[in-house]
């Protein structure tokens, strides 16, 4: 039987400029390419984990408005339950401006709008969905009290919770305690943490440090070095699909919505899971655009399996 998932998270509608390099302070530099894309890290989780098969809900909130009509009909393609995704008629739908350079760097300026607006009245009503579902993921593009609340009522009715705490700030301290797993990057471990990733002694400060707090399972993604994981004592790097990579937009995002999608709720095949959302991230990757670049579960397989 497919994974049961909900999402509560953030969607924006993407606009990407492709330049040479960034600019300096000041200097204004032509874009080779513009282009408009669904997004967000909220939508881009839901949409990895429902091409690959997972029965996907989605809690969230956009603004009355062309691109929240756009997001809400870009769910629905992907065959995702919005029926929890409301609209907030004094916000505008989030948006994102991505600078991508030849290198295939990014930078990335997010306005929040209804995402950053959103109360627990998202919650109202979702009883229904934490009864059926086995995960929900969680980021930082939405309030962090709305999260506790969605985790708390998640933990009640023994869902796996997965936090991606990005952007990275400071984190709730009561947040932790219904977290089981988290997956920051090497930043944002670094931020959180205060501890310098240089190695893996690092990398295991940084999970004792998470373990502390209550969170039995720490991953970080290390682009193209991997993936560090640690469930309680067990530690390791698993190693990534090295590919020339053109836009690195999502790839974080589809390693989780890929790998919750496959995860068995009690963990027990973290390791294979972890590989087949590698795989999924060496393909998005290789596309330009967040939500257009996320493959489908069967491109996954067969990838996994030249």
């Amino acid at each position: 039987m497919a994974n049961r998932v909900a999402v509560l998270g953030s969607l924006n509608v993407d606009t990407t400029y492709q330049v040479v390099r960034f600019p300096e302070p000041g200097e204004t530099i032509s874009a080779q390419q513009r282009s408009s894309a669904p997004g967000g890290k909220g939508a881009n989780q839901a949409v990895a984990a429902a091409r690959s098969g997972a029965k996907t809900y989605f809690i969230g909130a956009v603004g009355n408005d062309d691109e929240g009509k756009l997001m809400r009909q870009c769910l629905e393609d992907e065959r995702i339950y919005t029926a929890h995704l409301t609209t907030d008629m004094n916000h505008g739908t989030g948006t994102a401006l991505i600078t991508l350079n030849s290198e295939g760097q990014n930078d990335i300026m997010v306005y929040g709008g209804a995402n950053q607006a959103m109360t627990d009245a998202v919650l109202n009503g979702t009883d229904q969905v934490f009864e059926d579902i086995d995960f929900m993921i969680a980021q930082f593009e939405t309030p962090q009290a709305v999260t506790l609340e969605a985790f708390k009522r998640a933990k009640a009715h023994g869902v796996m919770t997965i936090l991606n705490p990005a952007p990275a700030s400071e984190i709730l301290p009561e947040l932790l305690q219904y977290v089981d797993v988290i997956i920051p990057n090497e930043t944002e471990s670094e931020v959180l943490t205060g501890i310098k990733l240089t190695d893996q002694a690092s990398m295991d400060q940084i999970a004792d440090t998470f373990q502390r707090q209550g969170v039995k399972t720490v991953m970080i993604t290390l682009g193209e070095r991997g993936v560090y994981c640690a469930k309680g004592d067990d530690r390791q790097i698993i190693e990534p699909f090295l590919v020339k990579a053109v836009d690195p937009t999502a790839a974080g995002d589809t390693f989780i919505g890929s790998m919750t999608s496959q995860l068995n709720p009690d963990l027990s095949n973290l390791a294979e899971a972890i590989t087949y959302a590698q795989r999924a991230s060496s393909l998005t990757v290789q596309k330009y655009g967040a939500m257009p670049s996320i493959p489908m579960g069967f491109e996954v397989e067969e990838a996994l399996n030249k």
